[in-house]
C-alpha cells in the first residue's frame, strides 16, 4: 500500500511539472551556460516540497478560497512575466549571450537566487500545480499515508529538475550555433507571455 501511494505522488507531481514553464525554462537555460546548476535544482526541489507539504496538509483550502491573495499573485506575476519576456527578446540580439564558454557573463549568485524565488513564488500556476492540484490530491489521503505521497511528489521533482538541470548540458554542441540561441531567448519570451496571458483568468472582482 505505502509504495502505491508513492508512485501516485510520482507520477501525479511528474505530470504537471514537466510543462516548460517560467521556473523550468530558467533551470533549463542555467544548465546550457553551466551556471549554479546544482543550486538552481536543489532551491527548485526544496520548494516542490515546501508547497506540496502545505497543500497536503491544507494550505491549499485557504488559498482557494481567498481571492484577493490569488489576484494579488496573479497581477504580481503577470507584470513580472511580461518584463521578462521582454529582457528574453532583448537578450536574443546580443552577441554576447550566444556563446558558452568561458568569455559568457556569470550570472550573480544573488541574481540566480532571486530569479528562482521570483519565478516559484510570484508565479501562481505554482501554486494551482503544487499546493492545489498534486496537494489536493494528497490531502485526500490517509493521514498515515500521506507522507508517502509527499517522498513521492518530491522524487519526481528531483528527478524532473536534475534531468532540466544536468542533462542541459547534452545539448551544449547545438546551442554553439547563435541561431539556437536566438530560438531559446525568443521561446523563453513567448512563453513567458502565454503564462501572463493566462494569468488573467485567475483575476476575479
Amino acid at each position: 500500500m505505502p509504495i502505491e501511494i508513492l508512485i501516485k505522488g510520482f507520477i501525479v507531481t511528474i505530470s504537471l511539472i514537466v510543462a516548460i514553464g517560467a521556473q523550468n525554462a530558467y533551470v533549463l537555460k542555467l544548465g546550457l551556460l553551466k551556471q549554479h546548476v546544482l543550486l538552481a535544482v536543489s532551491l527548485c526541489v526544496l520548494f516542490d516540497m515546501l508547497l506540496i507539504s502545505a497543500g497536503i496538509f491544507g494550505l491549499g483550502f485557504f488559498i482557494q478560497g481567498n481571492q484577493l491573495l490569488i489576484n494579488s499573485i496573479a497581477i504580481i506575476g503577470i507584470v513580472f512575466l511580461f518584463v521578462y519576456a521582454i529582457l528574453s527578446f532583448k537578450s536574443a540580439f546580443k552577441n554576447e549571450s550566444l556563446k558558452i564558454d568561458n568569455e559568457v557573463k556569470i550570472n550573480p549568485l544573488k541574481q540566480v537566487v532571486t530569479l528562482i524565488l521570483v519565478f516559484t513564488f510570484l508565479n501562481p500556476h505554482t501554486y494551482l500545480d503544487t499546493v492545489l492540484l498534486i496537494g489536493g490530491i494528497g490531502a485526500n489521503i490517509q493521514n498515515d499515508l500521506k507522507i508517502y505521497f509527499l517522498i513521492g511528489a518530491v522524487c519526481a521533482s528531483a528527478f524532473w529538475f536534475t534531468l532540466l538541470g544536468f542533462g542541459a548540458r547534452f545539448l551544449i554542441p547545438l546551442f554553439k550555433k547563435p541561431i539556437t540561441w536566438k530560438i531559446l531567448d525568443i521561446s523563453i519570451g513567448f512563453i513567458m507571455l502565454l503564462i501572463a496571458y493566462t494569468l488573467l483568468d485567475l483575476i476575479k472582482y
